[in-house]
């Protein structure tokens, strides 16, 4: 078993089963055992395939004699995996990106006549042809998006904010943190993790949140076992920013798993008041609440809630609400990078289901309390559509000024939406509005 092998099953795992690349490539990690070194070389295997399939495409199509169609779908697989190593790593010499493809191509091409000798030519064919290849002229080959997304993107913000969105789902996000204030300082927590061999720094923008490197699995370190700080990309943490909560309050997080901005609120509020994290799948509650009392959080009161449907207990009841909706997730494309081929016609029942969530989920507010509307999508349909929709059939609420780091312009229309490329964050949109007193 080597690290080539295990990037190919997580890809095996996602075109047969549906899965999608993070959790499949974490499973065949777990299964094969694979050190730090290897899991590294076997996610960016994985990933790149999945980030670069249509240029890989591409290249493919110049190099082979026959059709791609006409490929063994597994062999399509082997073959963009040693492309992407003959054409995108510099550091994997070529007679071992072409013989690891040959082995697999004779442990998983038997189907195919000839697989070992076939996968040989072409990886071959591609050294020799390293450099002189055609480019592709249309962003869809180019940056491997979809051609139906990158139009309704366009039409949503223009070419100009596009480009840089496409260039950034193929960049590797940074691992960014969360301080536990509660129990340690910023610049202990630094100490700490320089004493752990990761490299962390401050973040530019976002205050008690650093930015690790070389981290190697950090479910294995000694201060994340001790709750120093969660995992949270700072587009999330400044939704809860945004929402103003002090100490105190009652705070609802309706669809709260993996629990991060639970945690952010918790952790905003000082521990003292009560954050009710509500999910519709139990086994995400559980992780949850083991998450919270990782952390040390007791505020954190983590229940199985179907957002959509009404609670009674909950009436009325809230200071504040987190919406963080189900969407079509293109905001997160660098980290999930299979979510781009997701068909748009899957996700055009996605705003009325947010619209329904957001109407139950005020009902649940204090006069005067705070609604944030949040999503980590870009599709204007599930963001500002839903916003003013809800805003129309309900006169007792309104926007307010989101209040903003200073790195960002002065906001005046409550509702903001972070680009992809822009503030090194997710693409996210975070709205807030007040229940009028």
């Amino acid at each position: 078993m080597n690290e080539r092998r295990t990037a190919l099953d997580a890809l095996l795992a996602c075109r047969r089963d549906g899965a999608w690349i993070d959790g499949a490539l974490k499973a065949a990690i777990a299964r094969d055992g694979l050190n730090s070194r290897d899991a590294a070389l076997a996610s960016e295997l994985a990933y790149g395939v999945v980030q670069n399939r249509a240029l890989l495409d591409f290249y493919l199509a110049q190099l082979l004699t026959g059709k791609i169609k006409d490929l063994q779908p597994i062999l399509r697989d082997i073959l963009h995996i040693g492309l992407y190593q003959l054409y995108f790593l510099d550091k994997i010499p070529d007679s071992a990106a072409v013989n690891e493809a040959v082995e697999l191509a004779k442990t998983y091409g038997k189907k195919q006549r000839n697989s070992p000798a076939l996968v040989n030519g072409v990886l071959r064919a591609a050294i020799r042809s390293r450099g002189t290849l055609r480019e592709p002229k249309g962003w869809a080959e180019k940056y491997s998006h979809p051609q139906e997304l990158i139009d309704r993107l366009i039409a949503d913000y223009g070419r100009e904010k596009v480009l840089p969105m496409l260039i950034a789902d193929n960049c590797a996000p940074k691992t960014v943190v969360q301080v536990n204030t509660l129990k340690i300082s910023t610049p202990a927590l630094l100490a700490v993790l320089d004493g752990e061999g990761i490299a962390a720094e401050a973040h530019p923008w976002m205050p008690d949140c650093l930015i690790l490197g070389g981290t190697g699995s950090l479910e294995q370190r000694e201060s994340f076992r001790r709750g120093l700080y969660c995992v949270q990309d700072c587009a999330a943490r400044l939704s809860v920013l945004c929402a103003g909560l002090e100490p105190g309050m009652q705070v609802l997080d309706c669809c709260a798993a993996p629990g991060g901005k639970s945690f952010a609120a918790a952790i905003a509020m000082r521990d003292s008041g009560g954050i009710l994290s509500c999910d519709i799948y139990e086994n995400k509650v559980r992780a949850l609440t083991a998450a919270a009392q990782r952390l040390g959080l007791a505020s954190v009161d983590a229940r199985v809630q179907d957002a959509s449907a009404e609670n009674p207990a909950f009436l009325g009841r809230m200071d504040a609400v987190l919406c963080d909706v189900p969407c079509s997730g293109y905001g997160i494309i660098r980290k999930k990078p299979d979510i781009r081929y997701k068909k748009l016609a899957q996700t055009e029942g996605l705003p009325a289901l947010q619209l329904a969530i957001l109407r139950q989920q005020a009902k649940y507010l204090k006069p005067g309390g705070v609604l944030i509307y949040s999503t980590c999508t870009l599709l204007k349909r599930e963001n500002e559509a839903v916003v003013e929709a809800f805003l129309q059939d309900n006169p007792r609420f309104s926007l307010e000024k989101l209040p903003l780091p200073a790195a960002f312009p002065a906001d005046s229309g409550g509702m903001l939406t972070l680009m992809n490329g822009e503030m090194d964050t997710d693409g996210f949109f975070i709205s807030r509005m007040r229940r009028n007193a």
